[in-house]
């Protein structure tokens, strides 16, 4: 059994098996903050990405390069956005997606998908499977870290759909610590949906007048 799963580590530097480790411990930290609506999902998120920019770099998956790239750019984003106040109140707390921003998700994912595949046909990497479900996967990813940022509760709904296609995806590439990472991250995201939902309602009920 362990052979199975971690054979294709036998000929990987132990520096990148250490920095896998690294950031998969951080991945998970971070998606745990999120669940959490913690400000210190996107610290752990920059470490987490910030190794995985790297470490695809190496192994010359560009969608999952990117996908991390845009997550680093996002977080300092997303960490700017949720320390934003109105007096003593969170100026951005925790809502539903708009219609104007559900379009600006369809023009994300369209946007990045066709990049994604120009990249891979560019370095002649558009020869198996991975890459047509890379690139989708890198569109879906796109629009739930750039809904995160917003602190929309939709983003883990496209976190869910991306973690599941995720599992098989990286264990097929040859990256079980990674894999097993996306399948506690699929559990968390659930939970993180339900948190987030449970909250939303509670501050929907505050919000209702008084009779």
């Amino acid at each position: 059994m362990i052979e199975y799963f971690f054979s294709q580590y036998k000929d990987y530097p132990t520096l990148d098996i250490v920095l896998e480790i690294v950031a998969v411990i951080f991945g998970l930290f971070s998606v745990w903050y999120a669940k959490k609506d913690n400000i210190l999902v996107f610290p752990t998120g920059l470490v987490s990405t910030f190794i995985y920019v790297y470490l695809l770099w190496k192994w010359t998956l560009w969608g999952d390069m990117m996908i991390n790239g845009y997550y680093f750019i996002m977080s300092i984003y997303g960490w700017y956005h949720w320390t934003r106040k109105k007096g003593d109140a969170v100026e951005f707390p925790i809502s539903v997606i708009s219609n104007h921003e559900k379009k600006i998700a369809i023009i994300i994912f369209i946007f990045t998908v066709t990049f994604v595949v120009s990249v891979y046909h560019y370095f002649g990497k558009f020869t198996t499977w991975f890459a047509y479900v890379d690139s989708f996967v890198t569109g879906i990813f796109f629009i739930g870290m750039w809904l995160m940022a917003k602190r929309k509760i939709e983003n883990w709904i496209f976190w869910i759909i991306g973690d599941v296609i995720s599992i098989p995806l990286y264990f097929a590439k040859g990256f079980t610590f990674t894999s097993f990472q996306y399948i506690i991250f699929t559990i968390v995201a659930i939970y993180g949906y339900l948190e987030w939902k449970k909250t939303l309602d509670n501050s929907s009920k505050l919000e209702l007048p008084k009779l």
